[in-house]
């Protein structure tokens, strides 16, 4: 008797459905996608589409950020607002501090208040640890919320900004006070190069839109971190 291939791939199907059922095997919480995002789970490819989920999950996003120690995230849950005409804000938070210091708060959606605390965990401090054998303690940020369109021009589309679900960012110092920027150091053949793309590339991980100084000259002296998109670094 002839076995046509789409019974095959059904057999198969029911044989992993029963797996799964019985507990013959498990799906390790970082790549089920069913499973709450984690902040201390390892990075996957599961891990931006769980971001994506908690755009219009409230609830569940504040409860990640709410699972985190003082010390790893010091932020105020803030109701929807309009602070200019034609950019509300939903789903945001102010952040104060994470586990490093910044030059100011600042609004943020809160995936991209999630999104940083992985990228700080997960790629930024083990990127300056690795090269520096020492950690980030401040960061020198440009904003978050700008009610603009992309470079500011008449017809384009609204900026990432305008929703605050992107921050720029300029500048990271170290625990012995070095200061690495990105105008200054991007692209030097030195260990403060290697860092900005090494954080750049861990960055493109996580955040859906990753942009830097090769990306055009609006970006010469920051990165932009912002959350739309999936994994477009330039």
């Amino acid at each position: 008797m002839k076995i046509h291939p789409r019974e095959v791939v059904v057999g198969i199907l029911i044989v992993i459905g029963i797996g799964f059922d019985k507990q013959w095997w498990t799906i390790p919480r970082e790549w089920n996608p069913w499973q709450p995002l984690r902040i201390s789970d390892p990075l996957t490819p599961v891990t931006q589409w769980k971001l994506e989920r908690l755009e219009d999950d409230r609830a569940a996003c504040l409860a990640v950020l709410a699972s985190l120690p003082d010390d790893a995230l010091r932020y105020t849950p803030l109701a929807d607002y309009t602070p200019v005409a034609g950019c509300p804000l939903s789903n945001v938070v102010r952040v104060q501090r994470s586990g490093v210091t910044f030059n100011r708060s600042f609004v943020a959606s809160c995936p991209l208040t999630v999104a940083w605390t992985l990228y700080e965990r997960h790629r930024l401090q083990p990127t300056a640890r690795e090269i520096f054998d020492q950690s980030v303690t401040h960061v020198q940020h440009y904003g978050s919320f700008a009610c603009r369109n992309i470079y500011h021009r008449e017809n384009a589309r609204r900026s990432e900004h305008a929703a605050a679900e992107a921050l720029d960012i300029a500048a990271f110092r170290l625990a012995n006070g070095q200061r690495i920027e990105v105008f200054e150091d991007w692209g030097d053949d030195d260990a403060e190069g290697a860092f900005l793309k090494q954080a750049q590339q861990g960055a493109c991980e996580i955040f859906g839109t990753v942009l830097g100084p090769d990306y055009n000259a609006a970006h010469a002296n920051h990165f932009h971190f912002g959350m739309r998109g999936f994994s477009f670094c330039r």
